[in-house]
């Protein structure tokens, strides 16, 4: 949230804890039998610890990691919840200087609490270009945290960033790609190296600022995340209560959705990857061969497989495109589709450029894609 160059920030103070939530049931005290008894008693708190739990232990436990930490409700809820669960943590800050004696305000109070918890805290000063600063700031700052020592790096967002980002996506445009949100570099699999993991995402706002009442917990707030100018903050404070008079429940069902789109993604890119190998030709110097002749015979037959689906061939060429690295920031669904139009046996295209400095041209029963000459 520290992306936004306007406003001021302030420390908030905790009102009266509310009443915990419900105490562990027999099942999970039996499932976790072994755990310390400090964990334990960590969940009798309130009933937002358990699913923290279940997103983090299995992952989390046995390997230092880092917790990016603003300042703000979300990341200091994530650190006292590794904290609690005796997870061993660096915490790390970004100050972008966005917003002056505020930003250092929020670096200060991240280096105090971390000294409270008695916890290793290591931050950086960035400085952001005039233009393009939500971008910049989120490049610059995981460019810095891969840099740091652990074997992932833990961002505190949550299911309500989950549900702002997805209908940010939305009015802004987007696909089946886009439709999944914030999708953390590991599902259920093993931790690679600096791994990005959001273990609140399935935790609402309303249950991290109970867990921190139920701690006593202050945080920072960044007044400029109620200025109407931005367009997710008017997602949050505008569009999100509206929706939630048709559906209260608008955030879960958004979340779900969500879980399911990257789901379904998953398939698609299988799919993708899958039909590339078998379309794809040796290299004809620096260009990328596709066989248009596999593409024919797809287009001729009248079976059901998916691969030939035009979605699962515009899904094909950015699977291409991001092996090749190239530039996909200007490329529309018009291009994607326009892609598919040129593997077609009936469409009497010869050549084409894309955004990029990328071209394409039909040489006989091929189709050549590389950078221009």
């Amino acid at each position: 949230d520290h992306d936004q160059p306007q406003g001021h920030a302030r420390e908030q103070q905790p009102r009266p804890a509310s009443q915990p939530g419900p105490a562990c049931d027999s099942r999970f005290r039996l499932r976790h039998n072994v755990w310390p008894g400090r964990i334990k008693r960590s969940l009798s708190k309130t009933f937002y610890m358990h699913r923290v739990v279940e997103s983090i232990k299995a992952n989390l436990l046995g390997c230092h990691g880092i917790v990016a930490v603003s300042g703000g409700a979300d990341s200091v809820a994530l650190l006292r919840a590794c904290h609690e669960l005796g997870v061993a943590v660096t915490v790390a800050h970004v100050n972008h200087q966005l917003r002056g004696a505020e930003s250092d305000g929020d670096e200060a109070f991240v280096a105090e609490l971390a000294a409270q918890l008695k916890l290793p805290f290591v931050s950086t000063r960035i400085t952001l270009p005039s233009v393009g600063i939500e971008a910049a700031a989120r490049e610059a700052r995981y460019e810095w945290l891969r840099n740091q020592v652990g074997s992932w790096i833990a961002t505190g967002h949550t299911a309500d960033d989950q549900a702002e980002t997805v209908l940010f996506r939305i009015i802004r445009g987007t696909g089946l790609k886009g439709l999944r949100g914030i999708v953390p570099d590991i599902g259920c699999g093993a931790l690679e190296e600096h791994s990005v993991i959001h273990p609140l995402l399935s935790i609402t706002r309303a249950e991290v600022i109970d867990y921190l009442q139920s701690l006593r917990q202050s945080y920072r707030h960044d007044t400029s995340n109620d200025d109407p100018r931005f367009t997710r903050n008017r997602i949050r404070h505008e569009l999100i209560p509206l929706l939630k008079s048709f559906n209260p429940d608008v955030v879960a069902a958004v979340n779900r959705m969500a879980k399911q789109a990257t789901e379904s993604y998953h398939f698609l890119a299988f799919e993708a990857e899958k039909l590339l190998e078998k379309a794809e030709m040796p290299r004809a110097g620096t260009m990328v061969v596709l066989n248009r002749e596999f593409f024919t015979s797809l287009y001729a037959l009248t079976g059901d497989s998916v691969v030939y689906h035009p979605l699962c061939v515009r899904e094909m060429f950015r699977v291409l495109w991001a092996r090749e690295k190239w530039s996909q920031n200007r490329m529309t669904f018009e291009h994607w589709d326009f892609l598919t139009r040129l593997i077609r046996p009936y469409d009497d295209f010869h050549d084409a450029n894309f955004p990029g400095g990328i071209r394409v041209r039909r040489v006989g029963h091929v189709l050549q894609i590389g950078p221009k000459r």
